[in-house]
């Protein structure tokens, strides 16, 4: 059964996450955020200019055969639907208009909706993940190429935080603490803790948040390095991992949030 009449007759949505490595699509059960059938992967084009990535989205939706709204995430800034910034990703994104640009290669009749990665992650688990993260003041981090976060107060997003961008010690956050740096620096889960705490501490100082709630493929692995933090705040595994920034923009484009 093609996957656009399977949409038709259950809740399912559609979402792709733009990575600094890959860009990965599925269908995603939106009663209980699960995917539908196999994750698809491309690995991200290089250079990643908007052009090739969005063409890059095309060929998942194409893969996949859905021909419903589609949700697009991306390490950007975006606000009215223009991208304002590029962490991880070709310099050229600043000033594009996402929603032309995707319209452009995916269809200009089909419902799109385009958001900060960090930002579709932390919504996604919200709805689908680990309840402390619908209450109080959340920040939720995405540990991978960079450092993703969204702002959550009582489950309500507070758009485009980029703390990960922060700069800490005169280094950006994310290029001391992220995922990425832990692999290119061989460092080991201690190691590598410090310096996740050390970036914590400081998001302490700004936000006194309730609670960190901590994301991205590292989280798998969260018993190796969670229980070394030493910040006052509660720091919880995220439930969702990779999967939340596809179900996210899946969720974003069923309720139209488009920042």
């Amino acid at each position: 059964m093609k996957s656009a009449t399977i949409g038709v007759m259950n809740n399912y949505g559609f979402g792709i996450d733009v990575g600094g490595s890959g860009v990965k699509g599925a269908i995603v059960d939106l009663d209980n955020g699960t995917f539908v059938g196999e994750r698809i992967k491309i690995l991200t084009p290089k250079p990643s200019t908007p052009d090739a990535v969005a063409d890059t989205c095309r060929q998942i939706v194409e893969q996949a055969e859905w021909t419903g709204p589609v949700g697009i995430t991306i390490p950007a800034i975006v606000k009215q639907q223009q991208a304002r910034s590029a962490a991880n990703i070709d310099k050229s994104w600043i000033d594009t208009d996402v929603s032309e640009l995707f319209h452009r290669h995916i269809g200009p009749t089909r419902d799109i909706a385009v958001l900060n990665d960090a930002d579709a992650a932390g919504i996604a688990e919200v709805a689908y993940g680990n309840p402390i993260a619908r209450k109080g003041s959340v920040i939720f981090l995405t540990f991978g190429t960079g450092i993703g976060s969204a702002l959550l107060i009582n489950g309500q997003l507070y758009p485009n935080s980029e703390l990960g961008h922060l700069n800490i010690d005169g280094k950006e956050a994310e290029r001391r603490a992220s995922s990425a740096v832990k692999e290119r620096k061989d460092l080991s889960y201690k190691e590598w803790a410090k310096r996740v705490d050390r970036v914590l501490k400081e998001y302490e100082k700004l936000f006194s948040p309730t609670t960190f709630v901590a994301g991205g493929g590292i989280s798998r692995k969260h018993e190796k390095w969670i229980p070394r933090l030493t910040c006052e705040t509660t720091v919880v595994p995220a439930e969702l991992l990779n999967r939340a920034g596809i179900v996210g923009a899946a969720m974003a484009a069923r309720d139209h949030i488009c920042p």
